[in-house]
């Protein structure tokens, strides 16, 4: 209740400002995108199930987002964006987990204070085949065991973000404050790189850092790093992309190795009219995990995709994921592994509004 009420209130809001203020433009926008899924593997029983998800190809969101001329070239921003599970129709998280944010824009770029995607997946969603898809991307994060998922963040709370462009050149930086007493570097995250376009070909490169607090025993923190280098061609009805993130956890126990892999991914697109093709193929190395144990997994994919309009596709995508030494792997970025491979399809069908 608190959170429809809430809702309300914020669209009533927008509604008398637009109203009040000619020069203020705010829009209400989203993408709703649900579909059935079988996939095998899916319980520690073995079993396989057949099910509604949300967001086979992207995630299902809803938000506000608006500008204000506050002149000389200068504007006032606001976004405003939650998640939905279609599935269920719950929120996907808090009201506005994926954006809540306010700032100017103008010459110099654009600056925004309180929670946005980062500089990272801005760039890094430019290279990925599969567009972050939840069934199926690792470019987001590879699902394999071990203590960690090999991944980046895409978004950061109590951010101030920073965007520019300059001709073919787009940069950014964004800083996630800690916000802890007495030390500020403690849960402080960083996320900085650029990308550059011209004659049909983006290449991108970035780099992330976020700090854990300060362990009492030993007087270090744990700190994860990931950086990305990525290529995305286009000419004519294709598209071809290929990119790595090198990761590594420097944990701040004593005597602990640093946890290491390294996620390759590339992917071909042909789109010669209403149709999409797309194949791609994502790998993690794994290192430094217990002897013989790593997981390394590989998934392979495909999809096809069919526009019914500018702003609704239907789409099936199928794909296999395999680990080495009986670990544990799973399809989605999301979902928990229940074997050492899985196999799953997935149509569905996606609106933009």
């Amino acid at each position: 209740m608190k959170k429809s009420a809430l809702a309300l209130a914020v669209l009533a809001a927008l509604s008398l400002n637009t109203t009040a203020h000619a020069q203020t433009n705010v829009q209400v926008y989203g993408l709703i995108d649900a579909g059935v899924e079988h996939v095998n593997h899916a319980a520690a029983n073995d079993g396989s199930v057949t099910r509604v998800v949300s967001g086979g190809k992207n995630t299902s969101r809803w938000g506000f987002r608006g500008t204000e001329d506050l002149g000389g070239g200068l504007k006032a921003v606001f976004n405003l964006e939650g998640g939905i599970l279609m599935d269920t129709g719950a929120s996907d998280g808090n009201l506005f987990k994926r954006q809540a944010n306010v700032g100017l824009e103008g010459s110099f770029g654009r600056v925004v204070i309180g929670r946005s995607f980062t500089t990272t997946y801005d760039l890094v969603i430019k290279v990925d085949p599969m567009g972050f898809a939840p069934n199926y991307s690792w470019a987001t994060s590879g699902n394999a065991t071990g203590p960690s998922k090999y991944g980046m963040t895409t978004a950061f709370d109590n951010l101030i973000k920073y965007t520019g462009k300059t001709g073919g050149f787009v940069y950014g930086a964004t800083i996630g404050l800690g916000e802890q007493a007495g030390n500020s570097a403690d849960g402080r995250k960083y996320a900085v790189g650029g990308s550059w376009t011209g004659g049909g070909l983006l290449v991108m490169a970035s780099y992330e850092q976020v700090n854990g607090n300060n362990l009492a025993a030993t007087g270090r923190r744990d700190e994860t790093t990931a950086f990305h280098v990525g290529a995305d061609y286009k000419t004519g009805p294709w598209r071809i992309d290929a990119a790595m993130r090198g990761y590594k956890l420097a944990s701040g126990k004593a005597a602990t190795p640093d946890v290491r892999g390294d996620t390759y991914w590339a992917g071909v697109s042909y789109n010669p009219n209403a149709w999409t093709l797309t194949g791609a193929v994502y790998h993690v190395n794994t290192k430094n995990l217990a002897a013989d144990k790593d997981a390394d997994p590989t998934m392979l994919v495909a999809r096809a995709m069919y526009a019914l309009s500018k702003r609704t596709d239907l789409y099936v995508a199928a794909a296999h994921a395999n680990a080495d030494h009986g670990q544990l792997v799973g399809l989605s970025r999301d979902d928990p592994g229940f074997a050492s491979n899985q196999t799953g399809v997935t149509a569905g069908i996606q609106h933009r509004f």
